[in-house]
């Protein structure tokens, strides 16, 4: 029978299937971070369970930690103590755990893959929502609870019904200025933030063939935000050149063995999808969100929708526009913004930074706007520094902030007043998603950047 690639991942890790119930799925790799984990930790103990297999779980420290003065003792007395917990945890159960000062710290869904953790074939979950990222890979990889987290600690296994398969297929050459960014966000624009939900999304199309490594994760990591379980592309030569020769990646005769297995995983040429859409990517342009949910987003040489445009009650619209102190119609570009955060499991890698530099070289920060810049590792850090990014930034009076989740959630000292914009490179606009009160448009690194030079929402086009 004819399987996708999705089938062939899942089915080869089903341990026990219940009729009628979920299926006794396999996890290869279990990644957990300091907000999560403690109280699957207080189940083991309190039932006296050890963690199966310890060498298959990752600890890294990540939403509570600060991205300035890292060598310092961290300040905000519960991030500090959840922080330590990781610590403790990971050492009393001989887990491996990558804390403050680490060389391999920085956000779990950009060390994973930088360090082979993250390998195609592969199940993978973590206590995080955007664990989706992996699945770049071509890799099943989802967020779990902090229930489950406990019961993956004890047997490697989670129980999971079977979502169903949806197909997404972008096709033709992307125009000047669009990022995998915008093609995430147009995606989401057109499905809403449920149009996927009870699925499992393939993406395919020349779009996404042509698209680096780090372009995939960044469309992956964003498939929670249209209420799917996940997203994966089909493994192919950028993914294998990707992850070869990587810390915790197949060695010598392991490889070749590996490979063989992994040239197999692609969907069946007729395989058969739930759902599938299929859209142009003439279509798409630099992408900019106005409301209070990943969908709320459009081109941004566009105008605001009306409220009988779009899906869902005019009150909740209404409601939601209020909050932004926007209108219908209205026109985004020329919005005055006040932060700009580039950065986070979505667009936190060495090729989001060099975007951004593309557009800032040459000119300097607006004055009326705070940056942060915040690499999504110490790797990547290094890398700012290496390539010359870092000489750019500063010359265009930016800071290089430390590695962290930052403002993506404000989890820690990251935060943004009450009232203010913010052009962030995250994944989540929720109203007081980065900070009590804060008003969030999502955009590219292309967009982040053109707002922060020039003090408002501007088309990166522009500026190219």
């Amino acid at each position: 029978m004819s399987k996708s690639l999705f089938d062939k991942v899942w089915d080869s890790h089903v341990v026990r299937n219940i009729e009628d119930g979920p299926d006794v799925f396999y996890i290869d790799r279990h990644l957990i971070h300091e907000v999560t984990s403690p109280v699957a930790f207080v189940g083991l103990k309190s039932r006296g369970l050890s963690v199966l297999y310890p060498k298959k779980t990752f600890a890294v420290a990540d939403h509570n930690t600060p991205t300035i003065n890292q060598h310092l003792p961290v300040q905000d007395p519960l991030s500090a103590n959840q922080l330590k917990t990781l610590e403790d945890n990971a050492n009393e159960y001989g887990i491996s755990h990558w804390g403050l000062g680490h060389k391999n710290n920085g956000i779990v869904h950009v060390v994973g893959p930088e360090n082979g953790i993250t390998l195609p074939g592969a199940t993978i979950v973590c206590g995080d929502s955007h664990t989706s990222t992996h699945g770049a890979f071509g890799a099943i990889a989802f967020g779990i609870g902090t229930s489950e987290v406990e019961m993956v600690l004890t047997t490697q296994c989670i129980m999971q019904p079977k979502p169903k398969k949806m197909r997404i297929s972008i096709n033709g050459p992307l125009s000047k200025g669009v990022t995998p960014k915008d093609v995430g966000l147009y995606i989401i624009s057109q499905l809403t933030t449920s149009g996927a939900t009870g699925y499992f999304v393939e993406y395919a199309g020349d779009v996404f063939e042509n698209m680096t490594m780090e372009g995939r994760m960044t469309v992956c990591n964003l498939s929670i935000e249209m209420g799917a379980r996940g997203g994966m592309i089909a493994p192919d030569e950028k993914t294998f050149e990707y992850i070869k020769g990587r810390a915790m990646t197949p060695k010598g005769a392991d490889w070749d063995k590996a490979m063989t297995y992994w040239k197999t995983l692609k969907t069946d040429d007729d395989a058969v999808f739930d759902k599938e859409f299929n859209f142009n990517a003439s279509d798409i342009e630099p992408m900019i969100t106005y409301g209070t949910n990943p969908g709320m987003g459009m081109g941004i040489s566009k105008n605001i929708p009306s409220a009988d445009s779009v899906e869902g009650g005019k009150e909740t619209y209404d409601k939601s526009l209020a909050y932004m102190g926007y209108a219908e119609n209205e026109q985004m570009i020329g919005k005055k913004i006040d932060f700009v955060f580039i950065g986070s499991c979505t667009n936190g890698r060495i090729e989001d930074f060099r975007a951004f530099a593309s557009i800032v070289k040459g000119r300097k920060k607006a004055d009326n706007v705070t940056a942060w810049l915040v690499p999504g590792s110490h790797i990547v850090e290094a890398k700012i520094k290496e390539e010359g990014l870092l000489d750019i930034f500063e010359t265009a009076g930016f800071v290089l902030r430390e590695p962290g989740c930052s403002a993506c959630l404000a989890m820690n000292d990251d935060k943004v007043p009450a009232g203010k914009y913010a052009v962030s490179t995250s994944n989540r606009n929720f109203e007081g998603r980065q900070g009590p009160g804060s008003r969030t448009l999502l955009a590219s690194p292309l967009v982040a950047a053109a707002a922060a030079v020039t003090g408002v929402v501007t088309d990166p086009r522009e500026l190219l």
